[in-house]
């Protein structure tokens, strides 16, 4: 990490523009060479030496010649105009063609008898592809029903493929399973794309043994056998709900099926065993992974494994792997610096954070929102209200919009520096902003009231959880009442304890899959 070793804290990112001025200034300030200006100027340059006379005709004509370019840049811009406008004409009546064929498609119901059958086939599959992209999935279905009416329809298993994968981001595995059986009844070749699109929907919404009943499927069936994708998806799904067990069983099955696994596959395994503390199983797939020549690691390896020594505290051991892979060639990206960040934030080493910081600025790395989370909230429980509320200024004005993790890190800086009054001020924002609140943001509210003993303030977010939709969980009742009783404030501890008898409790833990 010598390269991060500044620790000055970088002035705010601003954009700068530059404007091509020098041949406007020195149209206004020198004459022009063709057109001498007075008989005095002739006399003065009659006096001068005939090479002090030489150097300045040369420059009034370097000049002359500056402002005819400027003057051919100008016209040239000017014309490129006019043929914009122009264009622009042309295409408005194209695109209103084509919104009123997609007004067909929105008013399903409104269809007539003929035009329904004969839209446009470029005008439909836009609006299809559209909605797929939105993950808009009840819309998108009834586009693929005007699809299939055209008279020039014809099945095609891409189409098909594309809305199940987008089903299964939407957790509807069942609809499409649907789509599934659709497609073999229009009498589409089914191959492993089409199996893996379905067993990724069912993964995804947790239905495993559904998942590794369609892997069984696809092992029996000719021209389906699973690929690496296949258990990669299947590995992924394991992975989020600890079923390691299982994790070994699929890697087993692709040994014995001579199935290598990617980097892909690879990424997986690090960053699952780094996040659940597995460090030896983390190392050794690292290992295997660099022994494999055809798979080798990228950015994404490099995240994973600096993550998990970061989130321990193990900040040398993060240093070194860093610096081991900046070796073997692979370039950080800003998730990196945001991992950097996070995990100097996480041991209070504000002086690495902030060369963290510089470097960024340096070597032009635009930050996310993840990024002003991180030294917001860094900074934040260092107690630097100050800077903590530059970086927050900083963030609106590079047009990044707050979420409720940032407006969460504020209010609890607020609570533990005692400035009630600034928490007003993180209210008034969100009044005046449309940030999507939760509860979590609102029981960070309530703990923050009950820190400072602002009962009143405290009693309120309810009415303002109201307000918002949002309905308390355990954990607000259980901050209240832990305020009220460290105050000895029995009755209002007792009533919210009958309150909290009525809240249904979430799971205390991910539960695996009956297999």
């Amino acid at each position: 990490m010598a390269s991060l070793s500044t620790t000055t804290i970088p002035p705010p990112i601003t954009t700068r523009r530059t404007f091509s001025i020098r041949a406007q200034a020195l149209t206004r300030s020198e004459p022009d060479p063709e057109l001498p200006s007075t008989s005095s100027s002739i006399a003065e340059s009659e006096k001068l030496p005939i090479t002090t006379v030489a150097v300045r005709n040369d420059r009034t004509r370097r000049i002359a010649m500056e402002v005819e370019k400027q003057k051919a840049k100008e016209a040239k811009e000017r014309k490129e105009m006019v043929n914009r406008k122009i264009a622009s004409k042309k295409a408005v009546s194209v695109i209103l063609r084509r919104e009123a064929t997609k007004a067909i498609i929105d008013q399903r119901k409104k269809k007539g008898p003929t035009n329904s059958k004969k839209l446009l086939p470029r005008t439909v599959l836009e609006a299809l592809h559209e909605r797929i992209t939105a993950l808009r999935w009840e819309s998108a279905l009834k586009v693929f029903e005007l699809l299939r009416e055209q008279l020039w329809y014809r099945p095609y298993a891409g189409v098909y493929v594309k809305l199940i994968v987008m089903l299964g981001k939407c957790k509807q595995p069942e609809k499409a399973h649907e789509l599934f059986d659709a497609m073999v009844d229009e009498g589409c070749v089914l191959n492993c794309e089409s199996y893996t699109a379905l067993l990724s929907a069912y993964s995804r919404s947790g239905l495993l043994d559904r998942a590794f009943s369609l892997l069984e499927e696809m092992e029996s069936t000719p021209g389906c056998q699973p690929d690496v994708q296949t258990y990669s998806i299947l590995i992924k799904s394991c992975l989020q709900v600890f079923a390691f067990d299982k994790v070994q069983s699929l890697l087993s099955d692709m040994a014995i099926r001579k199935i290598k696994p990617n980097t892909v596959t690879y990424n997986t395994l690090i960053d699952a065993y780094g996040k659940a503390k597995k460090f030896s199983e983390m190392e050794s797939t690292l290992v295997e992974m660099l022994a494999d020549r055809d798979c080798q690691p990228d950015v994404w390896t490099m995240n994973s494994t600096l993550r998990a020594f970061g989130n321990i505290g193990q900040i040398e051991t993060m240093e070194r792997c860093y610096d081991k892979f900046q070796t073997s060639g692979i370039q950080p990206n800003v998730q990196t610096f945001n991992i950097l960040l996070d995990s100097y934030g996480k041991v209070e080493d504000y002086k690495k954070m902030s060369a963290v910081m510089e470097y960024m600025q340096k070597y032009h790395y635009s930050w996310t929102i993840v990024t002003y989370n991180v030294v917001i909230d860094a900074f934040g429980k260092a107690g630097d209200l100050k800077q903590m509320e530059y970086l927050f200024r900083l963030m609106r004005s590079e047009r990044i919009k707050p979420s409720c993790v940032t407006l969460c890190s504020l209010v609890r800086a607020y609570a533990r520096a005692g400035k009630p009054e600034k928490i007003g001020g993180v209210l008034r924002f969100v009044e005046n902003s449309d940030v999507l609140l939760d509860t979590v943001f609102f029981n960070c509210l309530v703990d923050a009231y009950g820190r400072l003993e602002c009962f009143a303030e405290m009693k309120r977010v309810l009415e303002m959880m109201q307000q918002k939709g949002c309905k308390p969980d355990i954990i607000t009742y259980r901050t209240m009442i832990k305020a009220y009783s460290f105050k000895g404030m029995k009755s209002h501890a007792k009533e919210l304890k009958e309150l909290l008898a009525t809240v249904q409790r979430p799971p205390l833990r991910r539960h695996k899959p009956d297999f």
